[in-house]
């Protein structure tokens, strides 16, 4: 547990140090969330804020992004105001985490409130999207907006995928022995193909509203490579739950 009088400096270090593992972590999380989401866990820390509280700074960050992405209108200043919130959003749902462990570890209330959140915000996002679209079709035929539509079913199913199969194993007992037959050094290959799953690169997308056709181009080719993800990610998973039974 960190005392909140050592140095500014010195906390972030010793976030730095207990950082989660970097296995399977896409390359936006790994080397800019994580980075920058200490800077906020370090402050959050200091200034004596609980884990909760972080979540639900970062809760309004998200959803100030996500809202004003479904009433606006395509331009330069939305996609910075959206993106800017997104990202610093996704920081602070990084250092909510930190923050927990600076101060000797985290709770299942609080656990639970953090998957809550991600939860609705993974799926309230392409949900944005859609009504965006629609709003600013530009001539593109209505039937377009089922893009984000489809990619909000992904989401919602890569998130509830990704959480019942953690449960499972960890019922099973089989979590921590996967984590340490996996656990040898994280590779960076790894980190950059998992980018287009990555909901960091996705919030960092948005700044191409600014240049709405290419937008448009960026994000329907991001569904496709989270379908194609999915399913392979969905086969691994069944598979190791199948392991861990037999």
């Amino acid at each position: 547990m960190a005392d909140r009088a050592e140095p500014w400096s010195q906390i972030r270090a010793e976030l730095a140090k207990a950082q989660k593992s970097n296995r399977n972590a896409p390359a936006y999380s790994r080397w800019i969330n994580r980075p920058l989401g200490r800077i906020f866990a370090a402050t959050a820390f200091k200034l004596g804020m609980t884990p909760n509280q972080v979540t639900g700074v970062s809760a309004v960050f998200t959803f100030a992004g996500i809202g004003l992405l479904a009433t606006g209108t395509a331009s330069w200043v939305l996609a910075i105001a959206v993106t800017a919130l997104l990202v610093i959003g996704y920081a602070l749902d990084s250092a909510d985490g930190q923050v927990a462990r600076l101060r000797g570890g985290g709770s299942p209330a609080g656990e639970w409130l953090d998957h809550m959140v991600d939860a609705v915000k993974i799926s309230s996002l392409h949900l944005a999207v859609a009504v965006f679209w629609f709003r600013n079709l530009d001539g593109l035929p209505v039937v377009t907006t089922l893009i984000p539509l489809v990619y909000a079913i992904e989401a919602a199913v890569w998130f509830f995928g990704f959480i019942l199969t953690d449960l499972v194993l960890r019922e099973r007992g089989a979590k921590q022995l996967t984590l340490a037959h996996q656990e040898a050094s994280p590779s960076a290959f790894g980190s950059l193909i998992g980018i287009p799953g990555d909901y960091g690169f996705l919030a960092l997308s948005m700044i191409l509203i600014g240049v709405l056709p290419v937008w448009r181009v960026v994000y329907s080719l991001l569904l496709l490579a989270n379908l194609g993800i999915l399913t392979i990610q969905s086969v691994r998973w069944y598979r190791r739950v199948l392991t861990s039974t037999s």
